[in-house]
């Protein structure tokens, strides 16, 4: 009896281990700047700067969303940042709502889940009309979508855009945006991403539809990167909500890389100092420097930060940072590359 009991309990703790490891596989989640912070059912990316995620990936299935868990509500700190994450302290008083990014209803499968939630590495400033009106709705519906499909994979987070200022001690910063990046494998494979301001709206869902690129150019995040290059080229470009509600229409319409929506040129052509900008102004390194690329020819090096801006792609051995958009060749200026971010 004694050995059929630890068969159980092995048995178990293996069930338990194979469902929770399930959501990082495969491992689609983005590549960005920030320190991975690994929780049981998500994983996400943390900006010290922001004091927050710069984005929040796990995978939605129908056991997550059709569990039984009640709302937690235990807002805390997370351990698991090692420069200290922000508080609940943070946003008392400050107008604005401790918004999810992964949200608590995703995460009903068991008590841990629904706890892990409420990680504040989980939260991001959110203008209150803005959390439980149009937010609150767009995670809704993917749930929805959640259910008729085997499994999504999710990446979701601030666009620090047009930003709104600064919460709390630890100074979060409120973005002025969010996106939601999509992918559904199953069947005929399709994304989809939204960019919608940090405010109250009651415009409908397809007025925020934009395409994965355009939300990689506005972030400098790299979405799904472990996909083949040819299913996520393809991907990424299209963005059709009608292929999300099949009762409207089944038409695919595949839009150029140029035909951006009225919401994405808000954001593209409107705010255009961003958190790179400032680095520029204030933490270049002013050195002319030059790298070799992957076809042999020498190339002047754009310009390296000492401490990593945001979609900074490499880091070189001298301790500097720069962008590189084909994540490829050898920085002989600054030592050469030392890793990819």
């Amino acid at each position: 009896m004694k050995h059929l009991s630890h068969i159980i309990t092995f048995s178990i703790i293996f069930l338990y281990s194979t469902l929770s490891f399930s959501q990082t596989e495969p491992n689609l989640s983005p590549k960005s700047v920030g320190e991975i912070i690994n929780h049981t059912y998500y994983k996400l990316a943390y900006s010290e700067m922001h004091e927050q995620a710069i984005w929040v990936y796990y995978e939605l299935t129908p056991e997550l969303v059709n569990g039984t868990t009640e709302r937690a509500d235990d807002f805390r700190y997370d351990p698991k940042v090692s420069s200290g994450s922000a508080t609940p302290d943070d946003y008392k008083n400050s107008g604005y709502d401790r918004g999810h990014l992964c949200p608590a209803a995703d995460m009903k499968i068991n008590d841990n889940a629904m706890s892990e939630t409420f990680y504040m590495t989980n939260m991001s400033p959110q203008a209150p009309y803005f959390n439980r009106g149009i937010w609150k709705n767009l995670e809704a519906l993917v749930r929805d979508w959640s259910l008729k499909e085997e499994k999504l994979y999710i990446a979701t987070g601030p666009v620090f855009r047009s930003n709104k200022g600064k919460i709390g001690k630890n100074e979060i910063t409120i973005p002025g945006y969010y996106y939601k990046v999509i992918y559904d494998p199953t069947d005929t494979p399709k994304m989809i991403a939204f960019v919608l301001p940090n405010e109250k709206s009651s415009l409908p869902f397809e007025n925020f539809v934009v395409s994965v690129d355009s939300v990689e150019y506005l972030t400098n995040i790299d979405f799904f990167p472990n996909l083949p290059d040819e299913i996520e080229t393809k991907l990424e470009h299209q963005s059709n909500y009608k292929l999300w509600n099949k009762s409207q229409s089944n038409t695919v319409i595949n839009p150029p890389k140029n035909n951006v929506s009225t919401e994405e040129k808000k954001v593209l052509e409107t705010n255009k100092k961003t958190d790179e900008s400032t680095y520029k102004l204030e933490n270049t390194d002013n050195a002319v420097k030059s790298y070799t690329n992957s076809k042999g020819e020498r190339i002047q090096s754009p310009t390296h930060y000492k401490t990593a801006p945001p979609g900074a792609t490499a880091e070189c051995n001298d301790g500097t940072y720069s962008f590189s958009k084909s994540r490829r060749g050898t920085c002989s200026g600054h030592g050469g590359v030392k890793r990819w971010l």
